[in-house]
């Protein structure tokens, strides 16, 4: 792998830098959803990647299984979550969004969506479809692939 030029190593930058600042900006939205913030991301796991193991959801969300068995806990007090256990192996259980978790869930998402929809509608004219352009190119660059060289293990896409 060559070494990536100023220009590209300049560009990555802004791009982190923007990505932060815009997680950090539609995060405001999720109080209204009543749920922690560690809570919510754990859901939306869940939610939008499907059922799995508290070990994979800890790898997932780079925390240690402890702090995940604990967030976990949260979540299935409040109704948001349920374990099942595997019928092959009775020392694992597999961890399930419940109905009223997946509603929590999705509306957290609209609202972020929305937020971020009306920062987009106040750009002008052609900047959206630039904003496309880029979307397209980032979209390409995080696929899997032989091209995307991952330095640890690859979490999984949740679209959130």
């Amino acid at each position: 792998m060559s070494t990536p030029s100023r220009e590209t190593l300049e560009t990555a930058r802004r791009l982190h830098s923007a990505a932060i600042h815009l997680l950090r900006a539609l995060r405001r939205q999720d109080a209204a959803s009543g749920v922690g913030p560690a809570r919510l991301s754990a859901l939306s796991v869940l939610v939008f990647g499907g059922p799995t193991t508290l070990g994979a959801l800890a790898q997932a969300e780079q925390v240690r299984p402890p702090t995940m068995s604990r967030v976990v806990a949260g979540l299935e007090e409040a109704g948001l979550v349920r374990r099942q256990r595997d019928p092959h192996d009775a020392r694992r259980a597999h961890l399930h969004a419940t109905a009223a978790g997946r509603r929590l869930m999705e509306k957290a998402r609209d609202r972020r969506v929305d937020e971020l929809a009306g920062w987009l509608a106040a750009l002008p004219e052609g900047e959206l479809s630039r904003l496309q352009g880029a979307l397209d190119t980032v979209e390409r660059v995080l696929a899997p692939g032989p091209r995307r060289r991952p330095a640890r293990a690859p979490r999984r896409m949740i679209r959130a």
